[in-house]
């Protein structure tokens, strides 16, 4: 059975104006940030879990890292961002929040940074950043997380391009998608992580360490 859009909606809680600031920012300016149904959905598991210690990788302008630290009052969340102009509107988002001291904004790549810097290991990881990179950023920040951790990671459908034969991707995102596609392989038989594909938003993925 498939949901209507309009009743997935009507269980979308409603925000305050920064958020409702962000998402339009984010709409005029086409910056990527987690669908609305999708976060939604993070924000309620990441309730349940009740991580105290949250690393994102993708910071973008800080939406998903104010909304998480928003649900789960008690989560401190680490968030890596490398692009210059984003990094700068995330820090002015943040600084207006009423949650900025739970954010630690890291600048730089996620795949340079020195991962012992972090000092601890976290209960979650959200990965949300460059698609065709997900086995590095996974295979790096994973040791930080204990078992029973759980390693989150947004748009694994690619609006449809994950599922479609690789010759009938257009040719510039073909790379992305075939390693995307091993990516999904690997960690959906990794004898490491429970691994579940929530079909919410662009589709995300669960991976719960063993």
């Amino acid at each position: 059975m498939k949901f209507s859009e309009e009743f997935m909606k009507s269980f979308i809680q409603p925000r305050n104006d920064l958020l409702l600031k962000m998402e339009q920012y984010a709409q005029n300016h086409h910056v990527p940030i987690m669908q609305l149904e999708a976060i939604e959905v993070l924000t309620q598991i990441l309730r349940i879990q009740k991580p105290k210690r949250l690393l994102e990788i993708g910071t973008a302008i800080g939406y998903s890292a104010i909304r998480i630290a928003e649900a789960v009052p008690d989560c401190h969340i680490v968030t890596i961002e490398k692009d210059e102009e984003r990094i700068q509107l995330a820090k002015q988002f943040i600084a207006e929040s009423n949650v900025g001291n739970r954010i630690t904004l890291i600048e730089g790549d996620a795949l340079e940074v020195d991962a012992s810097e972090l000092l601890s290991n976290f209960d979650a990881v959200f990965i949300d950043a460059a698609k065709g990179q997900n086995m590095r950023f996974f295979e790096t920040y994973s040791p930080l997380v204990p078992s029973g951790g759980v390693i989150y990671i947004d748009n694994m459908y690619m609006h449809g391009l994950s599922e479609l034969p690789i010759e009938e991707v257009p040719r510039n995102k073909r790379s992305m998608i075939r390693k995307l596609k091993e990516f999904t392989e690997w960690i959906a038989n990794h004898p490491d992580y429970q691994t579940t594909f929530v079909p919410v938003g662009d589709g995300l993925l669960i991976c719960l360490k063993r």
